[in-house]
């Protein structure tokens, strides 16, 4: 079963935008799917450095 997803709305500069953009893109992801997976690779990095 997939977790339970949340819709936010956020504001973002416009070149970041297009840089997600063309990075999902490229990744074949949808750009919400590419920022949930960029924002859970940052948070498991912050994690790891808290613990160390």
């Amino acid at each position: 079963m997939k977790p339970l997803k949340n819709k936010v709305s956020i504001t973002l500069d416009s070149d970041i935008i297009e840089q997600l953009k063309v990075l999902a893109k490229k990744d074949d992801r949808s750009f919400s799917q590419y920022i949930n997976m960029i924002l859970k690779e940052y948070l498991k990095q912050t994690n790891k450095k808290k613990e160390a």
